[in-house]
């Protein structure tokens, strides 16, 4: 995703479904060892010995991971929280910026070691990838238009209206299993999607919650709300990474857990959601 306008704040449609993992099996026979056999070097070992993380984002999600207005500095609350991840480990940090529909692939492929941009953890992502423990809790809702809230009240009035995204989300599966007509884009801004909203070429977008609050909110001008009563899909976020890189996943958990402990996430969250703390689970009545 390297097309942000850097002077408009981006949120994009997250859940990315990518990639499958290859397994490797190792026969042995006979119970006979083989003392030239070598260890496989695990992207810990790697990591280690380079002597930095390699991290997958977007570079265009508001505010999870963005360029800084006026500026070409990548910042974000997911961008802040890898650096001080890798600060803790007493490692550099490289950030590679690309589409979500690539990052998956990128760290099943060893491009990157890890990926975080507002990235669910849901039950098949778990079969195909490790993720650190949550560092965010949030729910889905939808930008509607602002005068009839495009006629939606719940999901199940979903049936044939637009509805904007990116086409492997998560957001965007439960658009479809509710009768809502996909409408695909590929790397565009918010005003992009807020303006076809308020023009009638979509109907809604549905994303996370809290993205959704801070994009309507830096886009004032233009006629959309998020919806005050529709709320689906509770969900926790994570910084993703290979299947079974058993050292690797420790290792991040264990700087993450600190991070929860004494505060620093909360303090990066409040910086970038407006106050708000998304390391707390929300307490909203949740649609089912």
């Amino acid at each position: 995703m390297l097309k942000s306008n850097k002077k408009k704040r981006t949120f994009h449609y997250s859940g990315a479904l990518a990639g499958s993992v290859m397994v490797g099996l190792l026969a042995a026979c006979g119970g006979q060892s083989d003392s030239n056999d070598e260890t496989a070097e695990t992207v810990w070992d790697r990591v280690q010995e380079e002597g930095k993380l390699v991290a997958a984002t977007s570079g265009t999600l508001y505010p999870a991971s963005y360029h800084a207005e006026d500026s070409d500095e990548l910042t974000g609350f997911e961008v802040e929280i890898l650096r001080e991840v890798a600060n803790r480990l007493d490692l550099d940090i490289e950030f590679s910026e690309m589409g979500i529909d690539n990052m998956l692939t990128a760290v099943n492929n060893g491009r990157v070691d890890v990926a975080a941009n507002d990235i669910d953890i849901t039950e098949d992502r778990e079969e195909k990838f490790a993720f650190s423990e949550p560092y965010k809790h949030s729910y889905g809702s939808a930008v509607v238009r602002a005068d009839d809230l495009s006629g939606i009240e719940t999901l199940d009035d979903l049936e044939g209206k637009k509805a904007g995204g990116a086409a492997t989300t998560v957001y965007m599966q439960i658009g479809v299993e509710h009768g809502a007509e996909e409408v695909i884009y590929d790397n565009v801004t918010n005003d992009t999607y807020l303006r076809d909203i308020e023009n009638g070429r979509l109907d809604l977008v549905l994303n996370d919650y809290y993205l959704q609050t801070l994009a309507v909110e830096a886009l004032p001008e233009i006629d959309v709300v998020v919806h005050p009563t529709l709320a689906y899909f509770p969900n926790s976020q994570a910084i993703i990474m290979k299947k079974d890189e058993t050292e690797l996943q420790e290792h991040i958990n264990g700087a993450i857990e600190e991070m929860l402990n004494d505060g620093t996430i909360s303090d990066i969250s409040q910086q970038f959601f407006a106050g708000a703390d998304v390391s707390q689970e929300p307490d909203v009545e949740i649609e089912e």
